[in-house]
């Protein structure tokens, strides 16, 4: 067994191959009706899609470099498994995120310099996901795998309100939520999947193995696969080729139709890497050999439906186009980034509780006076 990977009972699902031919796996069968539907167009988003949110997460983790950012959690080879999902989800279901959701988030409809600004420490959010343009999109999550109980919870309101399982696909919700495979190991996700279980909500658990948990690999995480510990709190479950974006898609499509209809709880385990570091104040090079991340370099999700798309004969002035848009979007990220102005300090101290709270008033007049011990009158 390789340094990073768990055995699976069975291969995963998979229709694309390596080499973009498509190859559907036996496990794939059930899955394929729903790529039926999907037009020439769908399939160059799907290229847009990734092609954009790995411009936008180079140009991020450059912005952290130069200082504009205080942290920045890459998303780079982790685009087929978000986009898929992403694109399978209807506009009324909820999403939960945790902190690397980029492709996710710009499918949504989420503006990325909203995820900017979280990681530039300039306010408590992001965007407001009351706003109907950011497609349910809820914050990034840095606590991790708390996600798992908000959607859990989101979830049970869902199917309390009736608002599932009426047998009308146009309006029926469910919620997915994202998670990595270290967030496996955390109390909040398994709590997350009893209750969900209990209450059969309407929701799929999307776990994104990118192989590490930080510097801990999944080997030493789990010993066996991990969608295999889904079945253990009663939840449908399948593992997926994460870098391809067809079969995540189609996995996605099915798994989010089976909760809409009453079929409870679902968990999709996308098998994935994590090419760069953790975030940009790890250094990957400390704990994993560039041999075991150039083998799934060669596996990149891009370049997979990249082939795809030449051999189904996607014109060259399509593939330009995209990386012309791509650099356009980027260029506007950093022009942007660059105008944020800081908040006031005060602002820190906003939305903490709903009402004014003593302790609040203390903390903000503590940091008034501090402000103007300094020389100049200001920190």
């Amino acid at each position: 067994m390789a340094e990073t990977e768990t055995t699976s009972l069975t291969p995963a699902v998979q229709v694309l191959a390596a080499d973009g031919t498509f190859s559907p796996t036996a496990s794939a069968e059930p899955y394929l009706p729903y790529l039926d539907a999907l037009s020439d167009a769908d399939h160059e988003q799907f290229y847009r899609d990734m092609v954009t949110a790995r411009a936008f997460d180079t140009e991020a983790a450059n912005l952290q470099r130069q200082g504009q950012l205080a942290l920045w959690p890459p998303c780079h080879g982790q685009e087929g498994a978000q986009v898929g999902s992403g694109r399978a989800a209807r506009a009324q279901d909820h999403i939960f995120p945790s902190y690397r959701e980029h492709a996710v988030g710009l499918i949504r409809g989420v503006d990325l310099l909203g995820i900017i600004e979280v990681m530039r420490g300039v306010t408590h959010s992001g965007w407001d996901v009351s706003d109907p343009r950011n497609g349910n999109f809820r914050p990034y999550t840095l606590v991790i795998g708390a996600q798992a109980l908000h959607a859990t919870g989101y979830a049970m309101g869902v199917k309390f309100d009736g608002a599932t399982a009426t047998g009308n696909p146009d309006t029926d919700e469910a919620v997915m939520v994202y998670f990595g495979d270290g967030a496996t190991s955390q109390g909040d996700v398994n709590e997350a999947m009893i209750f969900a279980a209990s209450y059969q909500t309407p929701q799929v658990f999307f776990l994104q193995n990118n192989h590490w948990a930080i510097s801990v690999p999944v080997t030493t995480q789990s010993r066996t696969p991990l969608f295999e510990r889904a079945k253990g709190f009663g939840l449908p479950a399948v593992q997926v080729d994460g870098n391809d974006v067809l079969a995540s898609y189609a996995v996605s499509a099915k798994h989010l139709a089976d909760a809409r209809s009453g079929g409870g709880p679902q968990l999709i385990e996308a098998l994935t890497y994590r090419i760069g570091a953790h975030t940009t104040s790890d250094d990957p090079t400390k704990y994993r050999t560039q041999e075991l991340t150039d083998s799934w370099v060669a596996k990149d999700p891009i370049v997979r439906f990249e082939a795809y798309l030449r051999n189904k004969g996607a014109s060259e002035e399509f593939f330009t186009s995209v990386v012309n848009d791509a650099k356009d979007f980027t260029a506007d990220i950093r022009a942007r980034t660059h105008a944020i102005e800081d908040p006031d300090l005060t602002f820190m101290f906003d939305s903490v509780y709903s009402e004014d709270h003593p302790l609040m008033t203390e903390q903000r007049e503590w940091l008034a006076a501090y402000e103007r011990s300094m020389a100049g009158g200001a920190a």
